[in-house]
């Protein structure tokens, strides 16, 4: 079969189209759930796996992507799912190929009305900040939550969520098209990034926001915490500006504010965390807001896996907005 594997760690640019084994050929376990697959999501762990810059760090050659939606072929005794199923799956790697073995734990029931590139825009985006707004944030309806990168595939799924948790949604972004995009999610309010702080202030009355939802970095902490009102908090989900801001933590005494990590997969993997069956607990409180239309993944770009590359560059370097997928 056909997949997008990592030959060298130079980059999305070094990423290849070539054919290896199909799942069934390999000598899978038995307990694994093989999915034939339809579409899958691209996002910014997937560029640094290219580098050996993510925690995960496999030796090349592999095939990279996270998320994935598509039928069932196969799948064990007892795992609940049967052939000719349409999933979605968290596969952590080979997500970029015709085909992918996941634990069926990792696997999950994708409602008829939901499009195969919703479907794999869901488990890794929605899943993380489900866990960030709901396990680390504490959300509560009438809190103000202010979301930086607002209209990439994590900015669009913390908007469309905390809209739905009945939260007033500050959308921040970079440029007046990426504020539409932010607008078309779900977002109340839209500020550039240049002078957020300022506008934020002026949007809350000088109260602040209750939490900030933070995959970008670099140089907006200090004033994403300025923005913090008393008891806010700031969650930390990534570093896409590509620098690691540092905490002057008196910031949070005199202001009695928190920043908080946001670690999904450090969560459930965890020795002492709550084990995959947090991701099916998570799926299951998700499904009702697909139904419902408050969930519905904004698509930036739908690419072929010859095209890996540039859907690649296109998270590298901030230029995607919604999520970016492939198609096999």
């Amino acid at each position: 079969m056909r997949a997008a594997q990592v030959t060298r760690l130079d980059g999305p640019g070094a990423v290849e189209v070539v054919d290896v084994p199909d799942p069934q050929d390999t000598g899978i376990p038995a307990t694994r759930v093989v999915i034939d697959v339809a579409a899958a999501g691209v996002c910014f762990p997937d560029v640094l796996l290219t580098r050996g810059e993510y925690q995960l760090r496999p030796d090349p050659p592999f095939v990279p992507g996270s998320e994935i939606a598509g039928r069932v072929r196969s799948a064990p005794p007892g795992s609940g799912l049967a052939t000719g199923d349409r999933v979605a799956a968290f596969c952590v790697l080979g997500g970029f190929a015709e085909a992918v073995a996941v634990d069926p734990a990792m696997v999950f029931p994708l409602p008829d009305a939901t499009t195969w590139s919703a479907g794999a825009a869901l488990p890794m985006n929605y899943l993380t900040c489900h866990f960030a707004l709901r396990e680390r944030g504490r959300i509560r309806a009438g809190d103000t939550v202010l979301v930086h990168g607002a209209a990439g595939g994590v900015g669009t799924a913390a908007v469309q969520l905390a809209k739905a948790w009945d939260a007033r949604v500050v959308a921040v972004v970079s440029t007046d098209a990426k504020a539409a995009v932010a607008r078309a999610a779900g977002a109340d309010d839209v500020v550039l990034a240049d002078g957020f702080k300022d506008a934020v202030a002026d949007l809350t009355s000088g109260r602040g926001v209750d939490l900030v939802v933070d995959p970008v970095g670099g140089d907006r902490l200090t004033d994403s915490l300025r923005s913090l009102a008393p008891g806010g908090r700031h969650l930390v989900i990534g570093f896409t500006a590509g620098s690691i801001p540092e905490v002057k933590v008196n910031r949070l005494l005199l202001g009695n504010i928190s920043v908080v990590g946001v670690g999904w997969g450090a969560w459930w993997t965890h020795p002492a965390g709550p084990g995959t069956g947090y991701l099916r607990r998570q799926w299951d409180d998700l499904v009702p807001l697909l139904e419902s239309g408050a969930v519905d993944p904004v698509i930036g770009e739908v690419r072929g896996l010859d095209e890996v590359v540039a859907a690649l560059l296109a998270v590298d370097e901030r230029r995607a907005t919604g999520k970016v997928l492939l198609t096999p």
